[in-house]
């Protein structure tokens, strides 16, 4: 019987070892959000042969398509038979969902989950921003760097760390979180993953000019290629700020990845035409699987 707990600091390594024997585009995939998003989503994991099962929920449990270096089909198999009820997959890539197509035909209903999908950019081209479907962005930079010459960028340490908080503390004032779906857990999150800044080994970077803190942005590595922004904020009503960090961050924080994964939209519209508006390489598409009973 699988035997499933919350994710603690002390479950990291032993997790990411294991996503690094099977390392994939998608970000559920990730010690960090599993972290950071478990209160919000009733997420838990177990481990056993070498394969890492998770799940989400708090009535009915879903789970993400086991990974590991054992043997997958027998994980499967041991989810199926932990739900006797009929298993509910949720967050399956298209080599997830063949392998379930395959193994096991017409056993399980499939959907695709378009609020899931995963944007992912070549990492050059968030740098250079070249093109005409990018000009605004480069517009609206050259505006941000006119109005503040005196802008930095740093490194997110210990050192500045606490503005960041205090950054995100005073951006969270200023949303009408009745207007944004999910932006009370999301905020949840963030102040998480600040709170655990160091153990969780996150890289993070700010805009400063004379006002202060006025962007940030935080990742961390989901494979050899790609790099995976969890975090980015703003302040809206400074011009350019959010096209600024999102370019120093990958010029100065992703060197040596060639995508940059930046998660999903949520199904919220504003996120969904800010991501669509940076030209993705890719929309990861993302499916859920019901067990036909």
């Amino acid at each position: 019987m699988l035997k499933f707990k919350r994710a603690d600091i002390s479950d990291r390594k032993r997790i990411m070892d294991i996503l690094k024997c099977s390392p994939c585009m998608s970000m559920e995939y990730n010690f960090t959000l599993l972290f950071m998003w478990q209160n919000q989503y009733n997420m838990e994991f177990a481990i056993e042969d070498n394969i890492l099962f998770i799940r989400s929920g708090r009535d009915r449990k879903a789970y993400l398509f086991p990974c590991g270096s054992g043997d997958i089909k027998k994980a499967v198999e041991k989810i199926i038979k932990y739900c006797p009820e009929g298993v509910f997959f949720y967050s399956l890539n298209a080599l997830q969902k063949d392998f379930l197509e395959k193994e096991y035909p017409n056993r399980f209903l499939f959907k695709e989950n378009r609020d899931a999908g995963d944007y992912v950019y070549f990492a050059e081209n968030l740098v250079s921003l070249k093109g005409k479907k990018l000009s605004s962005k480069r517009n609206h930079i050259n505006r941000f760097e006119a109005e503040n010459p005196e802008w930095e960028y740093e490194k997110i340490t210990e050192k500045n760390l606490e503005e960041v908080k205090e950054m995100h503390a005073k951006w969270c004032k200023m949303q009408d979180f009745s207007e944004r779906k999910g932006l009370k857990e999301e905020t949840e999150a963030v102040k998480i993953a600040l709170e655990n800044y160091k153990a969780l080994e996150l890289s993070g970077g700010l805009i400063r000019t004379k006002d202060g803190v006025v962007a940030f942005s935080v990742g961390d590595k989901l494979n050899g290629e790609t790099f995976l922004v969890h975090i980015e904020k703003a302040y809206g009503n400074i011009n350019g700020a959010y096209p600024i960090i999102n370019r120093e961050f990958v010029k100065n924080n992703c060197a040596g990845f060639t995508y940059v994964n930046r998660e999903d939209d949520a199904a919220d519209e504003g996120l969904r035409r800010a991501k669509l508006s940076y030209q993705p390489y890719e929309i990861i598409k993302k499916f859920n699987a019901k067990e036909i009973k």
